[in-house]
């Protein structure tokens, strides 16, 4: 008796998050159009701001595991053993490097430059086994499928790091011979799915290896709600899951964590 009025009562909360999350995605369009159209002027100032909000990294500092313990992701070099989920023990083919710096150091971060803070335990305990901060579209491992990291941002435990203190940034992702799953803080994280032009460094990539394929498949199965429509809808599908559970996958997953986030 009482675990069924305890697993109602987490859903109930469930349907009333889900709910406050759906009047923000709901946003009056007026404001929507404003915010977007200052991000556009934002990005046309900023071209590095635009190519890193779109690539998966790690932030300068991020301890990643490797066959000797954990090092800064940038003190790794090609060659570097890492174990990883589903290949084992792998070699380091290439560490892409994206640094970033502000225009104008009087004004604060566009949003679509920071990366998203992962406290301590968010995802469960000791995992992270330290903050893990990554750019939003970096994937995760959880559940046995790839989730975003945008999808988890709960404003607690998951949310956006201001970077205040900071005029600039430098970000780093690993590439394996293939995509695979490697330890970030203690973390199941994707490795670079897709070199392409937008790291510095890209000049050393292609003369070791040539021009990058475009077609690799990722390791594990991939979940997006595809923009703000596609959330909103999953946002219903948890609001509703009181009375019936038409959950998809993403949906649990989001749900989970964002349970964990608040209790």
């Amino acid at each position: 008796m009482a675990g069924d009025l305890e697993n109602f009562s987490l859903r109930a909360r469930r349907t009333r998050r889900n709910i406050v999350k759906m009047g923000s995605i709901l946003a009056p369009a007026v404001l929507a159009s404003a915010v977007l159209s200052r991000a556009k002027r934002a990005r046309a100032a900023t071209p590095a701001v635009a190519a890193v909000a779109h690539i998966s990294c790690f932030l300068k500092g991020t301890k990643i595991r490797t066959a000797e313990g954990d090092r800064n992701v940038e003190d790794l070099a090609i060659g570097d053993m890492l174990p990883t989920m589903f290949g084992g023990l792998r070699p380091v083919q290439w560490i892409g490097r994206y640094p970033i710096k502000k225009s104008d150091p009087s004004k604060p971060w566009v949003r679509e430059a920071l990366p998203v803070r992962i406290a301590c335990s968010a995802l469960a305990p000791n995992v992270p086994q330290a903050d893990l901060y990554v750019t939003a579209p970096h994937a995760l491992l959880i559940d046995g499928v790839l989730v975003p990291v945008e999808m988890l941002v709960n404003g607690t435990t998951i949310k956006r790091f201001e970077a205040r203190e900071y005029d600039e940034l430098e970000f780093f992702h690993i590439k394996l011979e293939s995509h695979d799953v490697i330890y970030a803080e203690g973390t199941p994280v994707e490795t670079l799915l897709k070199v392409d032009e937008s790291a510095v460094n890209f000049a050393e990539f292609f003369r070791r290896y040539g021009t990058p394929a475009t077609d690799e498949a990722r390791c594990a199965p991939h979940v997006d709600f595809g923009g703000r429509r596609g959330e909103l809808k999953s946002r219903i599908r948890s609001a509703i899951s009181l009375r019936v559970d038409r959950r998809e996958r993403a949906d649990v997953v989001r749900d989970r964590v964002e349970e964990r986030g608040f209790t």
